[in-house]
């Protein structure tokens, strides 16, 4: 089972999350009563719904995880899942998401994800574009 296989099933037991198709035509997806909160896209891609406050109060822990890529003005996240870590890492984004979701009703927000807008390398190769650019300057 892989990692996204692993997420879903475990979200999709939520009381707060329903199953549905994912907004942009690409995958499956759970949403709250009110907003879809999380596409998954492939094995390991994983989009997750937040508000705009909620990525600003974010930001920079967000920036500290090599897990998670972000598009400027985008108010959603993507998660690439590597390992169990990341999967964890999930679970608990989308417990914050929801929170986020809850505290600031309004209006249903279209399902305008960050797929095919996010380039997500796998560890091992973005390490190592790291140290070629060590090299080099």
């Amino acid at each position: 089972m892989t990692p996204a296989q692993r997420a879903m099933d475990q979200l999709a037991a939520w009381p707060d999350l329903s199953p549905c198709e994912a907004g942009c035509g690409t995958g499956r997806a759970l949403r709250s009563a009110r907003d879809e909160i999380v596409h998954f896209h492939s094995e390991r891609d994983v989009d997750l719904h937040f508000t705009a406050r909620a990525i600003q109060r974010l930001h920079y822990d967000f920036a500290e995880s090599t897990a998670i890529r972000l598009v400027p003005g985008s108010r959603w996240v993507t998660v690439h899942l590597d390992c169990e870590t990341d999967v964890d890492l999930l679970l608990s984004l989308v417990s914050v998401a929801l929170k986020a979701h809850s505290a600031h009703p309004g209006h249903p927000t279209p399902a305008v994800c960050n797929f095919h807008r996010v380039t997500v390398l796998a560890r091992d190769e973005a390490d190592g574009d790291d140290e070629a650019d060590d090299e080099a300057g």
